[in-house]
C-alpha cells in the first residue's frame, strides 16, 4: 500500500526528506495525532454528539502511522490532483481530500513542534 521508497534520493524526491528525518518527524507526528484524537473525542462527550467509544466503528486502511506521514508529505512535495493521490494510496479521491485535510494540521503541528 502507498508509496515504496528504494533509498534516500527516492524519498527526498517522494517527500523532501530523508528516511532519518521522516523517522524522527514520526514519533512527534504519532503523539500529536493521539492528542488530537483524544481532544476530538472530549469535544465529542461535552457536546453531546459523541456516538461511540474510542476504537469504534470501522478501522481505517492504513495499518501504520508512518503511512499516514508519508502520505501528507508526499502531497505538499508533489501537489497530484485528489485522484492521483487517491490511486497511489489506495483510495477513492473523496477519501483522499478528507484524509488530508484531517492530517495536514498534525503535520503542521509536528513541524512547529
Amino acid at each position: 500500500m502507498g508509496l515504496q521508497s528504494r533509498d534516500d534520493r527516492q524519498m527526498k524526491a517522494l517527500t523532501g526528506l530523508s528516511h532519518a528525518q521522516c523517522a524522527h518527524l514520526l514519533p512527534v507526528f504519532s503523539d500529536i495525532s493521539q492528542t488530537t484524537q483524544q481532544q476530538t473525542y472530549a469535544k465529542g462527550v461535552v457536546a453531546g454528539t459523541r456516538t461511540r467509544t474510542p476504537g469504534g466503528g470501522s478501522k481505517g486502511t492504513w495499518p501504520t502511522m508512518a503511512e499516514k506521514l508519508l502520505f501528507v508529505l508526499y502531497y505538499y512535495k508533489t501537489y497530484p490532483t485528489f485522484d492521483v493521490l487517491g490511486t497511489e494510496f489506495a483510495m477513492v479521491r473523496s477519501q483522499a481530500h478528507e484524509n488530508l485535510h484531517k492530517l495536514s494540521p498534525i503535520l503542521y503541528n509536528t513541524l512547529v513542534h
